[in-house]
């Protein structure tokens, strides 16, 4: 089990900044990312990034090291320019705006704290502009009557070592009125001029440093600023066990010396079984806390080649500052370019192998993409504590109980007429108990993925199952044969995660609640699906337009069959109307007495399966996690286990009614999961047929508030498709 503490203080600390024109950084990216690692910096400010929409994020993703986000701006009006801010995501930082101008570019980050503190990244083009002295001084009164502390950098293309300039002497008058210090006395260009600043009020900027880097015809501005913020510390906790190859066999040898657990009860077993594992791994491979720095490197920038050319760079760079020659600067330069070629050839053949070897998984292909394309979202560490898991676990609680109240004054007044029959062509009273073949399937076939409860990593766990197996199918048959569901593994740990990247990260409602359930449950969940579906599927149960974790049928199933039907309409010379039904948290919402009544009376279960599936659903809870800190336990008393194997199956058969409302009004439909597609043709001059389509949709609205399920408004979309 691997957990890591970042520790959190409030304190005053000196952060570590650094300013530059790039030129380009798509062409730079890899090297910016060294940079910033290896000056250990905690903000890194650009401009000049020659950015454009489509691609900013995907190159700032490959600039940003492990533990960093970014914003940009990429320059609309003219080619070229581009701000950018890297930042690591310890600190909480949110973009604002103070209108747009025609002379300059910038971007505004807050820095949350006390007192807030206001960065601004500016880059004003070289061609003068007589407008840019009223435009930065409209800026900075808006800047300087709302924040007390503020630092901006940037590329003035001003020439503030020239006094007797015409627009230095403009540029010097607004500091002054504004009463602004400006700190960079020195070239910071090629050409021997300051064209580079950083200005600041109400801030303690130290530790100044003008350096040639050699990315750019600019130099580099380093400084710091001693703040009062909530920060991590420079050392990282790391909860661990020490688990290699000679831990397996070690373990294997001494659980082998233990007794097989023997119980009258599967919640006796279980905990009989977990008990005798933690003993066991304790004493081979007990957690230990160690300190390490929070230094990390991008795993391709681990390999020998990558290792091997930047110590050729570092070399080079040596040699120049010791010779000042221009020839060994030009090496030096070679050598740069050369290193971010390989780590870009290094980045891109770890991803192509990560997608070639993940084809089939979906999951792991959405969340390369998101890893490539987005900036990565972070819990602000001021909320990692008990009491914001406890209000998160009441957000999501009272969420859930608010959507039932409303659906319960919808259908106190909702006329139904009970159209849906049932149907039985057979009955399940009875799991089968399954052997050790099936078992070690099952567990080898499932996601690796570790719960905060289990007792061994999840890995681990499948390479020592064959010590295991004799006690675990006891846990797994006693839990069939009895019809109950172990208690300890109705627990779901609950992370919250943030829906979109650029959502407020402080505001519980951008949030969504992903449930992470114990191993051990998702066994016995397979084993029951197995056996359930290959009984739903003989008996021909299953809605033939439901395409929701179904075998061989997926959102490409349900895309064909509505594109066909609609093509089809369009080449008979007909008009085609569609409605998207969207609902609100339709798993959470789910009545646990209408779901078992759907099972008993429409799908045939009873006896010991009906009885499992009651224990199943009843005395769920869980609660929230954010780091170490955890809220207190919450019950769950609807909805089906989020997280769990078993919940896409039982919210199809808990939707089952659903169909014969559209087939006795004629409506064409087909669903995936939660989602219902439902739509007609119509001939020219023909709409009667809506008149059946909104009777049906009446009909559904009417049918899904006594199901204490609720249709989404603002997320039900009707589509015209013409001939």
């Amino acid at each position: 089990m691997h957990q890591t503490k970042i520790d959190v203080k409030t304190q005053s600390t000196a952060i570590k900044l650094a300013f530059l024109n790039i030129r380009s950084l798509k062409n730079k990216s890899f090297l910016i990312n060294d940079f910033i690692t290896i000056n250990n910096l905690d903000f890194m400010f650009l401009n000049e990034t020659w950015l454009e929409d489509s691609c900013s994020a995907t190159v700032l993703n490959e600039a940003a090291p492990p533990n960093f986000t970014f914003m940009s701006v990429c320059w609309t009006v003219r080619r070229g320019g581009g701000v950018a801010a890297l930042f690591k995501d310890v600190y909480q930082c949110k973009q604002m705006s103070f209108g747009q101008y025609l002379s300059f570019e910038y971007l505004g980050i807050v820095l949350k704290g006390a007192p807030r503190i206001l960065f601004i990244i500016i880059y004003r083009p070289p061609k003068y502009s007589p407008a840019f002295v009223e435009e930065v001084t409209e800026m900075l009164s808006m800047i300087s009557s709302e924040f007390d502390c503020f630092a901006i950098a940037g590329d003035f293309n001003i020439h503030i070592d020239n006094a007797e300039n015409k627009i230095t002497k403009e540029m010097i008058t607004v500091l002054n009125t504004f009463d602004l210090i400006q700190h960079v006395h020195g070239p910071t260009h090629k050409g021997g001029h300051t064209l580079d600043l950083i200005i600041s009020r109400g801030l303690n900027i130290s530790s100044i440093v003008i350096k040639d880097v050699a990315l750019s015809d600019h130099f580099c501005i380093f400084f710091d600023i001693l703040i009062s913020a909530t920060t991590e510390s420079r050392s990282v906790s790391v909860r661990r066990r020490c688990i290699n190859e000679n831990t397996s066999v070690r373990f294997m040898e001494a659980i082998s010396l233990t007794p097989s657990i023997s119980a009258d009860s599967v919640d006796i077993l279980l905990d009989s079984f977990n008990s005798k594992v933690k003993n066991v791994i304790d004493d081979i491979a007990p957690i230990i806390v160690s300190k390490k720095t929070n230094r990390q490197k991008s795993v391709w920038r681990r390999s020998t080649a990558v290792q091997s050319m930047k110590r050729q760079c570092r070399k080079a760079e040596r040699m120049w500052r010791k010779t000042k020659l221009e020839i060994h600067y030009n090496i030096y330069k070679d050598s740069l370019h050369a290193f971010n070629v390989k780590q870009a050839t290094a980045r891109q053949n770890f991803f192509s192998n990560l997608i070639n070897s993940n084809l089939n998984n979906t999951r792991t292909l959405f969340a390369t993409v998101e890893r490539l394309t987005n900036p990565p979202s972070q819990i602000p560490t001021e909320m990692l504590s008990v009491s914001k898991c406890n209000e998160f676990a009441s957000f999501f609680s009272e969420k859930i109980i608010n959507i039932r109240k409303a659906i319960s004054t919808s259908s106190s007044n909702a006329e139904v007429r009970q159209i849906w029959t049932q149907y039985q062509k057979d009955t399940m009273s009875i799991f089968e108990a399954i052997d050790s073949k099936i078992l070690e399937e099952i567990v080898q076939h499932l996601k690796s993925s570790t719960c905060y409860l289990d007792t061994l990593p999840t890995s681990f766990f499948k390479s020592v199952l064959n010590c295991l197996e004799a006690d675990l199918l006891e846990v797994v048959n006693a839990s069939l044969l009895s019809g109950t569901f172990p208690n300890s593994l109705k627990t779901a740990v609950v992370k919250p995660l943030l829906k979109k990247s650029n959502l407020d990260n402080t505001i519980l409602s951008n949030y969504r609640p992903i449930s992470n359930l114990p191993f051990i449950g998702k066994i016995i969940e397979k084993v029951v699906f197995n056996q359930l579906n290959k009984y739903l599927n003989s008996n021909g149960y299953l809605d033939n337009f439901q395409s929701g974790f179904r075998l061989h049928h997926s959102t490409e199933t349900a895309l064909i069959k509505i594109i066909n039907d609609i093509r089809l309409n369009s080449d008979s010379c007909k008009i085609s109307m569609l409605v998207l039904l969207d609902l609100s948290a339709a798993f959470d919402t789910v009545d646990h007495n209408i779901l078992l009544e759907r099972l008993e009376n429409w799908v045939g279960l009873s006896g010991m399966v009906l009885k499992w599936f009651r224990s199943y659903l009843e005395g769920r809870g869980y609660y929230v996690s954010l780091g170490e800190h955890k809220s207190k336990w919450t019950s769950m008393t609807c909805g089906v286990p989020q997280g769990s194997i078993l919940a896409p199956l039982l919210f199809s058969l808990y939707m089952l009614p659903l169909s014969q409302i559209m087939r006795k009004n004629q409506i064409a439909y087909h669903s995936f999961a939660d989602d219902t597609q439902i739509y007609l043709a119509l001939s020219p001059n023909d709409y009667s047929p809506i008149d059946s389509l909104c009777q049906c949709i009446d009909e559904i609205n009417s049918w899904m508030c006594q199901n204490f399920l609720q249709l989404n408004k603002e997320k039900t979309y009707c589509i015209w498709k013409q001939r």
